[in-house]
């Protein structure tokens, strides 16, 4: 088929859909940093983390050899109520940037949660059952991974308590109700109805929350609680696995049709999406099979891959949670209020910071003006309304194609659209009326939080 015109979607049929997610892991020479006991300094071991989360999700977070895991019947069946997602050449805005650029989007936001989380949240929810658990805990920030989970968990029939980041939960009244809809409960973080939520509360009476914190929330409620563990929307290496199914089918569908991209790229801010859409195209890379070169995109206010540090560091604020080697500006940083683009994690995923640190992709940082000038740029003519944090990836993509445009160059531009902003009104309502502004930390701000960062190696 290399010989055809592109459909505009391209969608693959149900038998095309992936079996086994891929562990890129198992194909990076060197593996990322073993997680560490905060007390002992000692790599954890599975008794350990089966205190926090569910005893398959050990397996497949402790797994750095088995390059494919089966996909159990049950989550394979739930997948097919919305997948496969369609891969959308961008003809529309191709025309609209006068570019020679060819571009592609994996459209994640066709389903009710409205983006890409569902992805990983009905594979928490399925093991979390299987275990026989009474119910999970988890954080949010925009609110995706909380609807996400909401949903999974009452297909599941499992109880669903959700830590909702602060400015978040003000701000996104809409997505708190979907979740309620769903089951959950839904708390906004930092709350007083925890002993780390009181602590972050003494020290910071006017903070607006960070996932760093409703972290700290939901792992003590997981722990403190009968039958009940603790679950995650991104950074952890059990999620980019689930996310998998997105780079999986993507590839597939380029295949198919004799398309390879030179550049992919997606929104950063714990690393799911990302990680999973570039995972078999980066295991390509690994193999030496092929080159490609990827771009991890973030906010200008958030910034831990483009100013951040290498480093051990809690997960969470509260520093209740496993230290975990990743590029990260110190689990006590705090994101500007006026931050409205999500993607408010202080740190990165330990698989792309070690596959960053080794110069295996690239990253680059962008202010949310601009973002949500690019967000509009591409819902005019492409006919979505993009999440903030999708919109990250289509202002560097929108980059990439002028440069083409400049150059000459046919380069094939792959990005990924994780989601839908139809909750995020909040945030186009400030650009549309003048309001937003930028903020990007001072290196003082920056090196004041760094320097609190763990005394380990």
């Amino acid at each position: 088929m290399a010989n055809e015109k592109i459909p505009y979607k391209i969608y693959l049929s149900e038998d095309e859909l992936p079996k086994q997610w891929y562990n890129v892991r198992a194909d990076m020479k060197k593996k990322p940093a073993p997680l560490l006991n905060p007390g002992t300094g000692k790599p954890v071991t599975p008794e350990e983390l089966g205190r926090v989360f569910c005893d398959e999700l050990v397996k497949q977070e402790l797994d750095d050899t088995s390059a494919y895991i089966d996909i159990p019947e049950e989550i394979q069946s739930f997948y097919k109520m919305y997948r496969p997602a369609p891969l959308v050449r961008a003809y529309c805005l191709e025309k609209a940037l006068g570019t020679p650029a060819k571009i592609y989007y994996k459209f994640e936001g066709n389903n009710t949660s409205g983006s890409h989380k569902l992805n990983s949240a009905i594979a928490q929810a399925y093991y979390a059952k299987k275990q026989g658990l009474k119910g999970v805990t988890t954080e949010t920030g925009a609110g995706q991974w909380g609807t996400a989970l909401s949903m999974a968990c009452s297909y599941f029939d499992l109880d669903c308590r959700v830590y909702m980041v602060k400015v978040s939960y003000e701000q996104k009244p809409f997505r708190r109700e979907v979740m309620r809809t769903y089951g959950a409960s839904v708390t906004p973080s930092p709350s007083t109805t925890t002993e780390v939520g009181r602590k972050i509360l003494a020290e910071f009476p006017d903070t607006n929350g960070s996932l760093g914190c409703a972290i700290s929330e939901a792992v003590e409620a997981a722990t403190s609680t009968e039958g009940y563990r603790y679950v995650l929307g991104s950074v952890l290496s059990q999620v980019l696995l689930h996310q998998t199914v997105i780079g999986l089918e993507t590839k597939t569908a380029m295949d198919k049709y004799g398309i390879k991209p030179d550049i992919i790229i997606g929104c950063a801010g714990g690393g799911s999406n990302l990680g999973g859409l570039i995972a078999p195209f980066m295991g390509e890379k690994l193999r030496g099979e092929a080159d490609y070169r990827f771009i991890a995109v973030e906010p200008a206010s958030c910034p831990s891959l483009t100013r951040g540090v290498y480093a051990y560091d809690f997960c969470d604020t509260g520093k209740v949670c496993p230290l975990q080697k990743m590029y990260t500006l110190g689990s006590g940083f705090m994101p500007s209020p006026n931050h409205a683009g999500g993607l408010r994690y202080h740190g990165m995923s330990a698989i792309l910071s070690e596959l960053y640190d080794q110069g295996l992709m690239e990253a680059k940082s962008v202010e949310q003006t601009a973002v949500f000038d690019a967000a509009q740029k591409f819902a005019r003519v492409e006919g979505i309304l993009p999440a903030p944090e999708s919109s990250h990836a289509i202002k560097a993509a929108i980059d990439e194609a002028l440069k083409c445009k400049e150059t000459g160059e046919e380069k094939t531009i792959l990005f990924g659209l994780t989601g839908t902003g139809y909750f995020d009104m909040y945030a186009y309502a400030a650009f549309n009326d003048g309001k937003m502004s930028d903020y990007i930390p001072s290196d003082e701000e920056i090196a004041k939080s760094v320097a609190k960062l763990p005394k380990i190696g």
